[in-house]
C-alpha cells in the first residue's frame, strides 16, 4: 500500500463496477478516502463495505443536477472536503450503423456521458475553487478521438467530453484546478461485455496485451496526484497504442511471400 494520495478526498462516479471500481480500489490503496457514486446501490454498497471506513457509497444519477450536488455535499460532509473528481460514469449505445440509427437513445446517452461530466465538473469545481484547487479527471474514449463507423451518439458524446475538458482546463486553471481526460480502449468491463475484446486487441492494438481496469486506474492516479502538478488539458489514451495506428503486418511473412507491404 502506498501513500500517494494520503489526506486526499475523491469521488468516483460509475464507481461500483468496471474502470470505476478498479479506480476506487487503487485510490484507497494510495491513501485517499473515496465516495463511490453510482446508480447501482447493491454493487456500490457492497464495494464500500468491502473497503472499510475509507469509502462510502452515495447513490446518484449523474445526469440529474440535484443528485450530483447531493453527491458533492455528501462527500464534503462525510470526509471534510473534495480534492479529486473522477467523472467516469457512462453508458453505451446499441451497435447499429448510422443509416439505421433511430436515435432513440440519443437524449439519455448525452445526458449521462456528456451532461453528467459537465455537471460533475461544475459542482466539484465550485467547491475546489474556494478550497485551494484540485484535480478533475473525465473519462472519454478512443471513440471520441479516432473516427469510425457505428455508435455515432456515443462517439459524439465522447468527442464533446474532450473539447469540454480542454476548455474548462483553461478557465479553471486560475483557481488551481487541473482538468484532464483518460481515454480507455479495449478494456474488458461490463459496458463492452458483448464485444470480443481479445479479437479487437489482435486486430487493432499494436501492444498485444489485454488491458484491465487497473491500467486505467493507474493513469487516473497519475492525473490525480502531485506527479502531474504541471499537467492540465490533456487527453491520455490508455489503449495499447490504438490511437497511434493499427498493428503492422507480419513483415517476415510478407517478405517471405515476395509481396510488398502496403504503406501505412
Amino acid at each position: 500500500m502506498g501513500e500517494e494520495l494520503a489526506g486526499k478526498v475523491a469521488i468516483v462516479t460509475g464507481g461500483a463496477s468496471g474502470i470505476g471500481r478498479g479506480t476506487v480500489e487503487l485510490l484507497v490503496e494510495e491513501g485517499a478516502v473515496v465516495v463511490v457514486g453510482d446508480v447501482d446501490a447493491d454493487r456500490g454498497n457492497d464495494l464500500a463495505a468491502s473497503l472499510g471506513d475509507a469509502t462510502a457509497f452515495k447513490q446518484a444519477d449523474v445526469s440529474d443536477a440535484e443528485q450530483v450536488q447531493g453527491l458533492i455535499d455528501f462527500t464534503v460532509e462525510r470526509f471534510g472536503g473534495l480534492d479529486i473528481m473522477f467523472n467516469n460514469a457512462g453508458i453505451s449505445t446499441p451497435r447499429v450503423g448510422f443509416l439505421r440509427d433511430d436515435f432513440r437513445t440519443f437524449d439519455r446517452v448525452m445526458q449521462v456521458n456528456l451532461l453528467g461530466v459537465m455537471l460533475g465538473s461544475q459542482r466539484a469545481a465550485r467547491h475546489m475553487a474556494d478550497h485551494g484547487g484540485g484535480s478533475i479527471i473525465n473519462t472519454t474514449s478512443i471513440g471520441g478521438i479516432n473516427p469510425g463507423g457505428g455508435l455515432m451518439t456515443y462517439r459524439a458524446a465522447k468527442a464533446a467530453v474532450i473539447h469540454f475538458t480542454r476548455s474548462i482546463a483553461v478557465e479553471l486553471a486560475q483557481h488551481g484546478i487541473r482538468v484532464n481526460c483518460v481515454a480507455p480502449a479495449h478494456i474488458a468491463t461490463p459496458i463492452n461485455s458483448d464485444y470480443d475484446v481479445a479479437k479487437i486487441v489482435q486486430l487493432m492494438q499494436p501492444l498485444q496485451r489485454m488491458g484491465s481496469p487497473r491500467d486505467v486506474a493507474n493513469a487516473v492516479l497519475y492525473l490525480a496526484s502531485d506527479r502531474s502538478a504541471q499537467v492540465t488539458g490533456i487527453v491520455l489514451p490508455v489503449d495499447g497504442g490504438t490511437t497511434a495506428g493499427h498493428p503492422p503486418p507480419d513483415l517476415d511473412q510478407v517478405l517471405a511471400s515476395g509481396t510488398r507491404p502496403p504503406p501505412r
